[in-house]
């Protein structure tokens, strides 16, 4: 009992604040997991906006690693792991890039196996859990395709080693889910795993004074009694956090956010990527007076995963994915994690700055030029590319499928003096063509897209939603979208019904 006393001082006096009965109550039940003899337990904390859930967490990362405790964080996406490291103090990974290396290549994809676990004794932290997969299609390609499946292997194969699952079930599950299983008390228990849990949903920042935190609990009290067949009201009067805006008004607001906080803590969230590429093309042609398609200065997001530009390159570290904080203008490798090596690649998600951009072409009936990029939510790293245009506008996440394949068989073509099929698949991946990155304008992006990230600014289109589309998806997109900003909300166009009426 003194040993559990002790370190609930110490995960405390690191939070540095009074705790709610709730936190405190987490705090016991984490010394209970982490003394536990029983290694087959898994911890689940689930979260409502405002609840202090990542300061908690922070504290407990602090704690463990003045114990001289291991423990490695990990998130679904890259600005995940940039936020969960800033508030932890402690470098975090993306999951596929820790858990996973490349076995092969082939015309519609390249394909990962597991990596292997060699820590011991490790806690392993995985924020932003709803966003985890194990059906849908985010898989494809690695492992077993089954992310959760692949995530739990991967930690319980290390000697000592345990998985704490953190997230918010309110928002977005993954794509081609109604639910997220990585939230799941029932899914986890399948794994033959003890399954400790908590939930915080008293929510500690001033709400009263935040219209963000507001209209997100009554979001998420909406979901979980399952009232979601009217369209919520949204309460804008009092908070200067919230506030809508007309469509003439767009532009200058825009403006106005870019000079206070700049292009990369501002973003449009919408519903679908035709949307998405209206907007854009909007700022670009508008506010940020783009002539060209692409200027220096644009940000850009990948849209498919790249496993050519990073490997073997000095610029990455063989993990590829850890985020160490240190000064804004760093532009040092990234550091490995001790784990080995691994696979380095750049992730569908990951968003960069366009520093040089030159030399279009036409080739194979797509579209080309060279660029230099710089990813922020990797020290600045800077990595020279071959760009792929074609993605810039289109309508659909990425290439089609289609689409793959002609650029496969174009490229192939030309090398015709090359008979054995593997050879040819050899000469394919080293191909800058076929490698060629992925990407689109990122000044505004689907829900899913944002998800995991944080700006100061969030714009949130809806676009025009009819009462057939009041499903819960619709709910938890719109707590998602909410729930992205730091500092202030606007609701493009929203609609008077969809308002709280002054009282």
């Amino acid at each position: 009992m003194q040993i559990k006393d002790e370190l609930i001082v110490l995960i405390l006096e690191k939070f540095g604040l009074k705790p709610t009965a709730e936190q405190a109550e987490t705090v016991s039940k984490w010394a209970d997991f982490l003394l536990s003899p029983n290694r087959d337990e898994v911890f689940l904390l689930q979260g409502y906006a405002g609840t202090g859930k990542t300061s908690l967490v922070g504290a407990l990362v602090r704690a463990l690693k003045a114990l001289g405790r291991s423990v490695v964080l990990l998130a679904p996406t890259g600005r995940a792991a940039k936020v969960f490291s800033l508030y932890a103090e402690h470098p975090a990974y993306t999951i596929h890039r820790k858990i996973y290396r490349q076995r092969t290549f082939s015309a519609d994809m390249v394909d990962f196996d597991q990596n292997v676990n060699s820590h011991r004794n490790t806690l392993f932290i995985v924020d932003e859990a709803s966003m985890i997969a194990n059906e849908g299609v985010s898989g494809k390609g690695f492992g077993t395709g089954r992310l959760l499946d692949d995530l739990m292997h991967f930690v319980y194969a290390g000697e000592g080693c345990r998985l704490m699952l953190v997230g918010d079930s309110a928002q977005l599950p993954p794509v081609g889910e109604e639910l997220s299983p990585a939230l799941s008390p029932m899914a986890l228990e399948g794994y033959d795993m003890a399954v400790r849990q908590s939930t915080l949903t008293q929510v500690v920042r001033q709400i009263e004074n935040s219209g963000i935190l507001w209209n997100a609990t009554m979001l998420r009290r909406l979901i979980n009694n399952d009232e979601m067949d009217v369209f919520p009201r949204l309460r804008i009067q009092g908070f200067a956090d919230v506030r809508i805006v007309p469509g003439d008004e767009l532009i200058e607001e825009l403006e106005s956010s870019y000079s206070h906080c700049g292009t990369d803590q501002t973003i449009v969230v919408t519903r679908s990527n035709r949307r998405a590429n209206i907007f854009n093309n909007g700022i670009r042609g508008r506010i940020l007076m783009c002539e060209d398609e692409m200027d220096s200065g644009d940000q850009l997001i990948v849209v498919k995963n790249n496993y050519y530009w990073l490997e073997s390159r000095p610029q990455s570290s063989p993990e590829g994915g850890a985020y160490i904080p240190s000064s804004p203008k760093a532009s040092t490798p990234l550091p490995q994690d001790g784990n080995g090596g691994g696979v380095s690649f750049l992730a569908n998600g990951d968003v960069c700055v366009v520093r040089r951009f030159r030399n279009v072409r036409n080739m194979y009936g797509f579209r080309f030029a060279d660029a230099t990029l710089r990813f922020p939510d990797f020290d600045d790293m800077e990595v020279d590319v071959t760009l792929l245009l074609d993605t810039l506008q289109s309508e659909a996440p990425a290439l089609t499928q289609e689409q793959q394949h002609t650029l496969f068989d174009a490229v192939c073509a030309d090398y015709p003096e090359i008979r054995n099929r593997r050879d040819l698949l050899k000469k394919v991946k080293e191909d800058p063509y076929y490698n060629a990155l992925q990407v689109k304008y990122a000044y505004a992006v689907t829900c899913h897209k944002a998800q995991g990230g944080q700006w100061q600014h969030v714009y949130i289109d809806q676009g025009y939603v009819t009462q057939d589309m009041l499903t819960p998806d619709y709910f938890r997109w719109l707590y998602t979208a909410l729930t992205r900003a730091t500092e202030r909300v606007y609701l493009i166009n929203w609609p008077e019904e969809q308002v709280e009426s002054v009282v």
